[in-house]
């Protein structure tokens, strides 16, 4: 089976000033004359790992990854309860994309993004396609409001068990309520317990449905270091109570604007959270772009979901 490339260390970092008192985290890794491309890091609020920088031949791609507003290196931090997210929000990000672009000299660039990562990639090669060259999508998602809400109550009916817990830890919130936007205020209360409560019972909720996927760690939500699980909690509550700030189907619905922008979409068949539909749905509107299904695969991926990746990338290394 295909395997990642050697890890590789950035020759540049900083921090980008972009409006607002955000400052947000870039590194360039791989080859200063290579194919320029973007990592689209998901969650919202993951912030960007090392591993992703492995998927580039480090000898053809100038690879740039960044952490969006809020999380991982990028300052303020959300993990903060006294951080704003008034100035977080999709459009603002897109934003801080085309600034880091500008920043950085590059004229086009590939967009590589999983999960929310693709709902981004995907907003902002529409509001920018003149500056997208290709695209590589996994774990395909548009934020619908459909699909959060698939994801915190319609898949329950796989998790009935841990979706009632995950409904208990809102006290007071409907069975047929906004779960979502009651958990948003739970993350943003004035008691730090009640934070911290909500924030865990979230992380159940995210690794329950993971929990059926072949190969994946132990609680790879609730694992993570205190601080990194704050801020994704919060600021997946924040973008997902509004909807993401997208109009319903946007996204599908102006994928023409793709036109000319050659794409490779790759989603696992068995993925849970994030069912395959969507994939689809894009695929069809989007000629552009080829869709792989990965029989084996959930959301988080499998081996054979990396080979493909790794394939897709390096079919458009050369191409500029």
């Amino acid at each position: 089976m295909r395997e990642l490339y050697p890890p590789v260390e950035p020759y540049d970092t900083g921090l980008l000033d972009v409006g607002d008192g955000q400052f947000v985290y870039w590194e360039i890794c791989g080859n200063p004359a290579g194919k320029p491309a973007l990592v689209v890091h998901g969650g919202p609020g993951s912030g960007c790992g090392t591993n992703a920088r492995r998927l580039f031949d480090p000898d053809r791609y100038r690879v740039v990854l960044f952490d969006q507003r809020g999380c991982g290196r990028s300052v303020p931090h959300a993990a903060d309860p006294a951080t704003d997210l008034r100035h977080n929000t999709t459009w603002h990000l897109i934003a801080d994309m085309e600034l880091l672009r500008e920043h950085l000299g590059v004229d086009r660039w590939l967009l590589y993004g999983g999960s929310w990562g693709s709902t981004l990639a995907l907003a902002y090669a529409q509001q920018y396609p003149g500056r997208v060259a290709q695209i590589v999508l996994a774990a395909v998602t548009t934020t619908r409001r459909s699909e959060i809400d698939w994801l915190y109550r319609g898949v329950g009916r796989f998790f009935p068990e841990q979706w009632e817990r995950f409904l208990a830890g809102a006290p007071g919130t409907p069975r047929d309520g906004d779960l979502v936007a009651a958990y948003a205020r739970l993350v943003n209360h004035p008691d730090p317990a009640v934070r911290d409560k909500a924030t865990a019972d979230w992380c159940a909720w995210e690794d329950a449905v993971l929990s059926a996927e072949a190969g994946t760690t132990p609680h790879p939500y609730s694992a993570r270091p205190p601080v990194a699980r704050r801020a994704l909690v919060r600021i997946c509550t924040h973008y997902f109570s509004h909807g993401a700030w997208l109009e319903e189907g946007v996204l599908l619905r102006d994928a023409g604007k793709l036109a000319g922008i050659p794409g490779a979409l790759v989603h696992g068949r068995l993925d849970m959270g994030g069912p395959l539909h969507t994939a689809w749905e894009l695929a069809r509107a989007w000629p552009d772009a080829h869709l792989t299904v990965v029989e084996d695969a959930g959301h988080r991926g499998t081996a054979t979901t990396r080979k493909e990746i790794l394939r897709a990338l390096d079919r458009f290394a050369n191409d500029r």
